[in-house]
């Protein structure tokens, strides 16, 4: 009687684990999403944590606690954000007061540049509306969404509640130092372990620490040379603009877009001439391009440069997942995750596809 070809035992084992981890991706996926009002104050003040830890240490070593270290880090960060708050927010009432008129005037002028083309444009929907054959009339159904009043107020109420668990988790990182390291140490059997714990540990968070403090100096360095420019060239309150660029920076690509779309704008706001207009887009371009294309790859070198596709699907899928938000940790995750894989063994093949 003949039997059955027997199947082999990785066969056996590996169909139903890869089963078992599509579902268990879906599943964080899933999570991920639902849960952002948790997870996303929960990787910002991670990310945080990252940043200052060098501050706590060297704080440490001038005999200050770490508990004192973190509370003299985030007094600082709150009076840095609230002061620049506080000096923008009267700049930035008036430009939105002024924004509809602004938009208004700028569709005027890119209409006159246009002309050409929204002559052929309304041919073309002559054209349509003749050979249209469906001349009855269609009762169309409108669906009203909630107003911007009720989406404002659901929104502050969120980001209230996320910056609260934002600044009381990264206190608590902060001032904890060590301990959830040494917990994990503490918990594995054999000292090979712990000793390789340690060191992945300590390597992943200096370097994690250098790329985000890196990032936050080439950041601010592009918002205080957009600032100048805008400044040079006569456009009002160029201080905000340099903030905005320098927040925008930390989303690449579409932070870089938005930013040209706002001064141009702004270009045609404040000047009448077509040429003085193009200047403030044109100087942040410019800017731009001196930053991405030479100090970012100088400073960070090529250990900590991120591939482009990888970027751009980091982008996409944080987005995704978290909204608005999600796009501007998108590349702090990204570099963190490839920095942590250089460090383990097992994924150096993704650390490689990371990389650039």
């Amino acid at each position: 009687m003949d039997t059955l070809p027997s199947t082999p035992l990785a066969d056996r084992v590996l169909r139903p684990s890869l089963a078992v981890t599509g579902l268990f991706v879906l599943a964080l996926f899933l999570a991920l999403h639902e849960g952002r009002a948790f997870f996303l104050p929960m990787v910002l003040a991670v990310l945080l944590h990252f940043l200052f830890s060098p501050v706590i240490r060297g704080l440490r070593r001038a005999r200050i606690p770490e508990p004192m270290g973190a509370a003299v880090v985030l007094v600082g960060l709150l009076l840095t954000v609230g002061l620049a708050g506080y000096y923008l927010a009267g700049p930035t009432r008036t430009w939105l007061a002024e924004a509809p008129a602004s938009i208004s005037q700028t569709q005027t002028r890119l209409r006159r540049l246009l002309r050409p083309v929204a002559q052929v444009t309304r041919t073309a929907e002559q054209v349509a509306q003749a050979t249209d054959v469906n001349t009855g009339r269609t009762p169309q159904v409108v669906i009203r969404g909630k107003s911007l009043g009720e989406r404002l107020y659901g929104t502050t109420e969120n980001l209230v509640a996320g910056v609260v668990m934002v600044i009381v988790l990264l206190y608590f990182l902060l001032a904890s130092g060590d301990l959830f390291l040494q917990k994990v140490i503490r918990g594995l059997p054999h000292l090979e372990d712990k000793t390789l714990a340690v060191a992945i540990a300590r390597e992943a968070e200096a370097s994690v620490s250098r790329y985000l403090l890196s990032m936050a100096l080439i950041n601010a360095g592009q918002g205080l040379l957009v600032a100048a420019a805008l400044a040079m060239l006569g456009v009002p309150t160029p201080l905000l603009w340099g903030v905005l660029s320098a927040v925008l920076a930390w989303i690449p690509y579409v932070g870089a877009l938005a930013m040209m779309l706002v001064l141009a704008v702004l270009g045609f706001q404040t000047f009448d001439a077509l040429g003085q207009a193009l200047l403030v887009p044109g100087a942040f371009v410019a800017i731009n391009q001196l930053v991405a294309n030479f100090v970012t790859p100088n400073v960070l070198g090529r250990r900590l440069k991120l591939n482009r596709v990888a970027i751009v699907l980091g982008l996409f899928f944080w987005t995704w997942i978290w909204g608005v938000p999600g796009a501007f940790v998108a590349v702090p995750l990204l570099a963190t995750f490839k920095i942590f894989c250089d460090h383990v063994k097992a994924l150096r093949g993704v650390a490689e596809f990371l990389g650039e």
